[in-house]
Parts: structure tokens; C-alpha cells; sequence
């Protein structure tokens, strides 16, 4: 008797808690969203004339601005309170499948191991190293969770150690706008030197005299990295000395040191062309070198070896790349000698230089392949990877001499792994595996595999698909297909954790590998961008109709996600074909393409002309409007829509998202859910905490399952 009133009692609870529930979300439905302000402001380009009603929202010092982007949160918060518990549930769910105290594999450097750990309870990595052995005492360089203190973003990065290992130089921001202050740690007295070098990348690089740190600096409006400087140890900040400046606003600068540590490398890049200067690190008196003069189209990345470089380039229409050889005294373009010639069919990502040994990095039909060989030309082979939904590519090789190469491999249904492998004997050896936590976790649970849908104009466009075993594939099963699809960007078929909360719910997951990335190589990227731009959207639907026309999914049960450049492509799915998709959820989007890229005091637009195409000329101007989301609005049904952004977004501003939420609202006829979150202290990439992001990712989650009545 006493164990059915229990029973009895449970039911009652569960039957309380559901009523409640619904309750909340009946009570939700009478919340009036917020209407912005609509504040006519006249755009003219070529004699066209754009009347936009929001532009003022681009100012965030407005007190208007504010109080519009706060409205929005308060009535997402309202209108999602009845999934506030299970908002909560997800996020420890996702929380407890990741070990907290967790620690990376050691790296050798220069005499010691490096090492990133984190501890139980804490958001931020804490940085440490020891000398010769992993047995030795630790010595502490940087914890991030002090640094962190009194700051609601905190992200440190370019920890750079001098030859000698006595200094560290490292870059800090607090604002997550990308403007990093650099500032350097004696790590024998623990001292961090109080000059500070303000808006910086955050990278620096040392010379070979212990002393000199070569950096960069950004333009403080646009956020463009155009000046590299020459920082000594002892003097300010003020009396650094310029030694490049790029002036041509459609490329940005960088500075690093060659893997060899011969060479300090400024290197100037816009999306079609690259050039590098080469300095002697024994000498960072002396004066810069052009590696190769700057020729329009012609990409190159250079890697220092003995007497000579290789360069990685598509010069001589080599699209998918080649690997060229150049001695270190002659190094402009007409001394190039062919090392590895192109393919037309494997695109050359990359290559990885030991003493004794050379790995390249390619990609064939979509799937990664590592290649080793030996300079002496005695040995060369693949590594062999069975999967069609994996990823693998070179981890931290930071070590010329030695023998083995570090590299890192997991599939779509399996933790990663990062494996040491000795090129000389060919055996490997897995030094961490990525613990799912939680007791729960079985890869045999889940199917993962590769499909290929047909577009419209015949091209066939790869999908990397994993499902829990026990999902039906029968039309009825909820689906989140993810797209990117630009700036060659490819987006790989990895594992996550994270996202077994919606696989174990009974969601498919499709990643659409669309035209715009390089997933099928340097082409499949030349064929979604510019004047082909709208391939990369017309590849994502077809992508879902696909998925619709094989019963993985149907449109009442299909959800669509991107962010960035990801979110355009969710702007420009739901005008063309809004009825395809249930729900959207688009991140910091980039949805104001033709404002944004006319305006060239905002960052990232001037070296993005390579990429879009420049509005100031007609013929981009008319086809960037044609596909603009915000530009494409029109009095139709739009599906259930979750938008996110950051007031401090230096990549796509704040507003972008705001005036679009705020036009949707306007023109769409139906009464589906539209939702605006800005988080107010942070930027492009989110909070900065390791477990803060999981309750972003909770609310995206919530969204779509409790569309899918999962949310209990």
C-alpha cells in the first residue's frame, strides 16, 4: 500500500509539474513583443534607393539602442520562463558528460613540457610547464581563472616564451572585441611588467636576443590588423619603433617566427593574394626582406628547411595547390621549383616540416588524408583512416628533430583522440582519449553516415549525418541540418558531447557540407562565393529536401542552424524557401550584407571585398541586394526563429541581428515564435567561460526541443 501511494504521489507531482508547464507557456502567448522604433533613413548606391527604417540602431552608446535590445531579452526571457528548468537540466546534462578536471597532453619545448589543465569547478584553463620531466615540480604561468576576476569576458591568448625561457609575452581581452593588450612575465621572479601595448592581436613573436618582441597592432575603427612594431624589453610602449605598415585596406598583417626559428615572418593577406617579408631572428635590427612581391591571385604560405623554403601556393592556376622549393638567398616567384605538383582532384591544405621528415596535409573527396615521407625520398605513406564521417589533421608539433608526429583523429559518433606517431618505426601510440563522462555514453548507441544530395543544377553535395541507433527514419524524426558555406571555411564531420542531448532525444544531426567551404576542394569554395554566392544557399535547401524526399525528416519536424556567415545562409534560406523549415536558429548573423560591406569603417568589410564582392561596383551591389536577408524581408509566414548576438561583436555587429529581428516583426503574417538574445558583455564568439557557453547552447537546444514538445 505504502509503495502505490508513492507511485500515486510521483504521478501527481509529474501531472502538477506538466500542468504548470503548460500553464506557463499558455500565459507566455499573451506577451506582447517588443515594436522598435522605426526611424526612416534614406541609402542611395548607383540610383537606387534604400529606405531603411532602423538604421539608427547602429550605435550602442544609444540609450534608445539600449533599451530596445533590453526589451527583446526581457520578452525572451517571459516567453521562454516555462523552459527555464529544462534549460537548466540541459546544461548539466552537457556539463556532466565533460571531465572538469581535465588536462591537455604535454608538448615539449625547448627544454620543458607544456601543459593546459583545468580544475574542478573553475571556467578558465590554468597554463603551467615543467622542466625536462613531466615528474619535475610545476611551475605556473598563467591562471586564467584569477586573471579572469572582476571581468564578465576574460580570453587570454599568444602566450609566446623567449629562446631563452625566461619571458613570457601574452595577450589579454576583457571586452571581447578581439583588442588584446600585450604585456610580458618574468618567469623566474614571477613579475608581469607594467608597460602595457594596447589594441593588439594579442600575438607577438620574440627574437633570437631574448629582448625584442615583434607584434601587431589594429586600426582602432575598423579592427584591422595593418601595423607590426618592434617592442624592446625596458622601454615603453610609446617608443616602439614601426616597421611595417599595410596600407592597402582590403588585406590584413601578421607576424610569426619559422618553425625552424631562423626567420621572423610578417606576412600581409587579403582573400586572393598573400605576401610575406622574411628578418633574420639573430638580427631584428636589421631591415625586412619582400619574400615575393604581391601579384594579384596568387596565394602562398612559406616553411623554412635548412638552406631553403617551401612554399604552398596556387600560383600557375593551381587551384587545389602545390607545394613549391625556393633557397632561402632567392626567394621571389621566378626561382619557384616545382616539389609537389597539383592535383586536379586533392586539394593541399597544409604541410608539416621535421628534420628528417615532411607531412602534407590534403583532402580528397571531402575526407582528410595525412601523407608522410622522407626527404631522402626513401619511404612515403598515408596514414590509413577507414571512416567516411572523420576528422584527423596534425595536433602540436612544435619539435623539429624529433621522429614523431602528434596528430589528432575522431569520427562523427566518436570521442577524439590525439595519437603520437613514430614516423620511423610507423607504429602510434594514443596519448589521450576524450572521456564522455556521465556513464551513459556508448558509441555502438549511434549511426553515423555519408549521403550525397543532388542540386538543382546536377552538382552532388556531400551531408555527414549521425542519428541514435534507435531513431526512426520514417519521415517523423526531428532533424538540425548545420551550414557555413563560406570564406573556404570547411566545416568537418566531428564529435561532440554536447550534442548527444539532441541525438538521445531522438534528433538527427546533418552537417551540409554546401558550396562556399572547401570540403571538395579549392573549386567546391570558388563556386559559392561572389557572383556564385547563391549556390551555397540553393545547395542548403536542396540539402533539406533531400533529407525530406529519403523520410529522414519532413518540413514540421526540419530545423536549420548557422552562425556568422552561417546566419546569412539561414537569412537567405527562410526568404526563399520559409515553409521548407519549422525552426532556425541563427547566431550572431550577417544578415545586412549590402550596408555592412558599403561601410568600410566597420571591421572585417574592406577585406572582404574578395569574398562578397564590392558594392560600390554595380553588378555586386545589384547581387549582393538580390540575397541580403534584411533587404529580402517580405509580408509572408516565416518559420519559429531563435536569434542570438553580442553587444561587443567587433565581426558582425550588433545591430545587424536587432534591425532584422525588428523588420521581421513588421512584415511576417504569422504567429510563429521570433526571438532577439543579445548578451550585453560579450562579443562574436560568446561568453568566455569553458561552462558558461554550455547555457548559451542550452537555450538553442530548449528552443528546438520544445518545438518538438521534448522540453519536459
Amino acid at each position: 500500500m505504502k509503495q502505490t501511494n508513492s507511485r500515486i504521489s510521483i504521478l501527481v507531482l509529474c501531472l502538477i509539474f506538466a500542468t504548470a508547464c503548460k500553464n506557463n507557456k499558455e500565459e507566455s502567448m499573451n506577451i506582447t513583443p517588443p515594436v522598435a522604433p522605426k526611424h526612416p533613413t534614406q541609402l542611395e548606391k548607383h540610383g537606387d534607393v534604400r529606405i531603411d527604417d532602423y538604421y539608427w540602431m547602429n550605435n550602442r552608446e544609444d540609450q534608445q539602442v539600449l533599451d530596445y535590445l533590453n526589451a527583446e531579452n526581457e520578452y525572451f526571457q517571459k516567453m521562454t520562463a516555462h523552459t527555464e528548468k529544462f534549460q537548466e537540466e540541459l546544461f548539466k546534462e552537457m556539463k556532466g558528460r565533460i571531465k572538469e578536471d581535465d588536462s591537455s597532453v604535454p608538448y615539449k619545448l625547448d627544454g620543458y613540457w607544456y601543459i593546459t589543465r583545468y580544475e574542478e569547478g573553475k571556467e578558465y584553463p590554468i597554463y603551467s610547464r615543467k622542466k625536462e620531466s613531466l615528474e619535475a615540480a610545476e611551475e605556473l604561468l598563467f591562471d586564467c581563472n584569477q586573471m579572469a576576476e572582476g571581468h564578465e569576458f576574460f580570453n587570454l591568448r599568444g602566450v609566446s616564451i623567449s629562446p631563452d625561457n625566461t619571458m613570457a609575452s601574452f595577450g589579454t581581452d576583457t571586452i571581447s572585441r578581439r583588442q588584446y593588450n600585450i604585456q610580458v612575465k618574468n618567469l623566474k621572479s614571477g613579475e608581469i611588467y607594467p608597460d602595457i601595448i594596447e589594441n593588439t592581436t594579442g600575438s607577438s613573436v620574440w627574437a633570437n636576443d631574448n629582448k625584442t618582441l615583434f607584434y601587431t597592432k589594429k586600426d582602432p575603427v575598423t579592427l584591422r590588423s595593418d601595423r607590426i612594431f618592434k617592442h624592446v624589453l625596458g622601454t615603453t610602449s610609446d617608443e616602439d619603433e614601426l616597421v611595417f605598415h599595410e596600407k592597402d585596406s582590403t588585406y590584413n598583417t601578421f607576424v610569426y617566427k619559422t618553425k625552424s626559428r631562423k626567420y621572423i615572418v610578417i606576412g600581409s593577406g587579403s582573400t586572393l593574394t598573400s605576401e610575406y617579408r622574411i628578418l633574420n631572428a639573430d638580427d631584428p635590427e636589421g631591415e625586412f626582406k619582400v619574400f615575393s612581391p604581391r601579384e594579384k591571385g596568387v596565394e602562398y604560405s612559406i616553411s623554412h628547411f635548412e638552406d631553403d623554403f617551401y612554399v604552398l601556393t596556387n600560383k600557375d592556376g593551381a587551384t587545389n595547390f602545390k607545394l613549391m622549393k625556393t633557397n632561402e638567398n632567392n626567394t621571389s616567384l621566378e626561382h619557384w621549383e616545382e616539389f609537389i605538383p597539383h592535383q586536379e582532384d586533392v586539394l593541399l591544405e597544409d604541410v608539416e616540416i621535421f628534420r628528417d621528415y615532411y607531412v602534407v596535409t590534403e583532402r580528397n573527396n571531402g575526407l582528410n588524408q595525412m601523407k608522410i615521407s622522407k626527404w631522402d625520398g626513401s619511404d612515403s605513406y598515408y596514414l590509413p583512416f577507414d571512416s567516411e564521417t572523420y576528422v584527423a589533421g596534425p595536433s602540436v608539433n612544435l619539435d623539429f628533430d624529433t621522429k614523431v608526429l602528434r596528430y589528432y583523429y575522431n569520427e562523427m559518433g566518436e570521442p577524439y583522440a590525439i595519437i603520437d606517431f613514430d614516423m620511423e618505426t610507423q607504429t602510434k601510440t594514443i596519448m589521450k582519449q576524450q572521456e564522455v563522462l556521465g556513464g551513459k555514453f556508448n558509441k555502438d548507441n549511434y549511426k553515423t553516415e555519408r549521403l550525397w544530395a543532388t542540386a538543382r543544377d546536377g552538382k552532388k553535395v556531400p551531408i555527414s549525418i549521425i542519428y541514435h541507433k534507435n531513431t526512426p527514419l520514417d519521415g517523423t524524426s526531428p532533424l538540425l541540418q548545420y551550414g557555413y558555406g563560406s570564406y573556404g571555411a570547411t566545416i568537418d564531420p566531428y564529435f561532440s558531447s554536447i550534442r548527444l542531448s539532441l541525438l538521445d532525444r531522438g534528433f538527427i544531426y546533418a552537417i551540409a557540407h554546401i558550396r562556399g567551404g572547401e570540403y571538395l576542394g579549392r573549386p567546391w569554395y570558388e563556386d559559392g562565393k561572389l557572383l556564385h554566392k547563391k549556390n551555397t544557399f540553393t545547395d542548403f535547401i536542396d540539402v533539406s529536401k533531400y533529407l525530406i524526399d529519403i523520410n529522414y525528416t519532413s518540413s514540421q519536424h526540419l530545423y536549420a542552424m548557422g552562425g556568422s556567415a552561417g546566419g546569412l545562409l539561414m537569412g537567405a534560406i527562410i526568404n526563399m524557401e520559409p515553409s521548407m523549415y519549422h525552426g532556425v536558429i541563427a547566431a550572431v548573423p550577417f544578415v545586412d550584407v549590402v550596408t555592412t560591406m558599403l561601410d568600410d569603417t566597420i571591421p572585417l568589410t574592406t577585406g572582404e571585398y574578395d569574398e562578397w564582392g564590392n558594392p560600390n561596383e554595380k553588378e555586386y551591389y545589384d547581387y549582393i541586394k538580390s540575397y541580403s536577408p534584411y533587404d529580402n524581408v517580405e509580408a509572408k509566414a516565416y518559420p519559429h526563429m531563435y536569434v542570438s548576438t553580442g553587444l561587443h561583436d567587433s565581426q558582425v555587429q550588433y545591430w545587424e541581428p536587432a534591425k532584422w529581428v525588428a523588420k521581421l516583426r513588421e512584415y511576417k503574417t504569422d504567429d510563429n515564435l521570433l526571438f532577439l538574445d543579445t548578451n550585453m558583455d560579450a562579443g562574436h564568439g560568446g561568453a568566455s567561460g569553458r561552462f558558461e557557453a554550455l547555457k548559451e547552447t542550452a537555450k538553442e537546444y530548449a528552443f528546438i526541443l520544445d518545438l518538438e514538445g521534448k522540453a519536459l
